[in-house]
């Protein structure tokens, strides 16, 4: 038998494994460079270099293909982020910023972190999309620092606060950093730049200096 007979299926094969992942990563890219509303199936398909035809085969609709490009790059971290933190063996203090830092390395600094910038930009054109958002990320998420602000307190670490504002104090910053990053960031002069690891350890360290009970008046 010749052996380029059977490799052409093997390599088929290949390819239709292949094809789900190379979909999410074109509808990633273009996600982040278009915004959702502008994005077209059609477009996703050609980067991918299949029919539309077939991306239907693996997502049935625009917001199902949406929704497992946030499945794949957003959730599978948060989850991975909580195994970890549950492991954490060093001070609230250290964990807040570890968190921090993990949360810029992982998603951040990283082309998927361009969805939030979507998500918050059309949210009101897409309320259905940003519900499952909210539910698949920013729920889960606030629960990770919401348990790490306990854990604090419970510890005799941090004084009691208002545990949802305070979630949103440490949150804030890291939003700013994606949407200066995917916005105003690569148009300002080397300067002006910011160092995000720098400006989120800085932040971090404000933050738990005000939380922590050796530091209040």
């Amino acid at each position: 038998m010749n052996p380029l007979d059977t490799a052409a299926p093997h390599k088929r094969e290949r390819r239709k494994q292949d094809r789900p992942g190379e979909l999410l990563e074109a509808a990633l890219d273009l996600f982040v460079e278009k915004g959702y509303a502008a994005t077209r199936v059609e477009e996703v398909a050609l980067r991918a270099g299949v029919s539309k035809g077939t991306l239907f085969l693996y997502f049935p609709s625009k917001e199902d293909l949406f929704k497992a490009v946030v499945r794949d790059n957003i959730v599978e971290t948060v989850a991975q982020g909580a195994a970890e933190v549950a492991q954490f063996q060093g001070s609230s203090a250290a964990l807040i910023e570890w968190m921090m830092l993990q949360w810029w390395l992982r998603y951040g600094a990283t082309k998927a972190s361009g969805i939030s910038k979507l998500v918050m930009s059309e949210a009101s054109n897409f309320p259905e999309l940003a519900q499952f958002y909210r539910t698949e990320v920013i729920e889960p998420g606030h629960d990770l620092v919401r348990n790490a602000l306990q854990r604090g307190i419970d510890q005799g670490e941090f004084r009691p606060v208002a545990l949802e504002l305070a979630v949103h104090s440490i949150m804030a910053p890291l939003l700013f950093l994606v949407m200066w990053k995917h916005s105003m960031g690569p148009c300002c002069p080397s300067q002006e730049r910011i160092d995000p690891e720098a400006f989120i350890s800085q932040h971090a360290q404000l933050l738990v200096r005000g939380l922590s009970i050796a530091e209040s008046p």
